[in-house]
């Protein structure tokens, strides 16, 4: 039996739940080094959902997070974004720094359609 992780069309893992346990467990997997940031995200969220007595940082937690497991649970999509999210920084020639940035806008903006359905 191989120990590989297991593909489903290009994924690493299945979408997870909307939930801070189902996300956690997820970036886990794909995306381990960024644990200790949504820990702290999802702690600013619930003092700021508890300081405006309303559930929208919270929301926007989820959100966040789901559109960030979305692009790490497909290796390949997520290489192309991180190099993109690298080379935006370095670019010298305008065209090439569009192109990049559009990579970027154009994968997170797909991403969160995919999560909010």
């Amino acid at each position: 039996m191989s120990t590989a992780p297991q593909q489903h069309d290009g994924e690493l893992i299945p979408r997870p739940e909307e939930t801070p346990d189902a996300l956690r467990a997820a970036l886990a997997v794909v995306a381990p080094d960024r644990l200790d940031e949504m820990q702290a995200d999802l702690n600013k969220a619930f003092a700021e959902a508890s300081r405006e007595d309303s559930i929208t940082p919270v929301k926007a937690f989820l959100i966040q997070w789901a559109t960030v497991v979305e692009i790490e649970r497909h290796p390949e999509r997520a290489r192309e974004f991180h190099r993109a999210e690298y080379l935006v920084q370095i670019e010298d020639d305008d065209a090439r720094f569009r192109e990049h940035m559009t990579l970027i806008t154009t994968t997170l903006r797909e991403a969160r359609a995919a999560v909010q359905g």
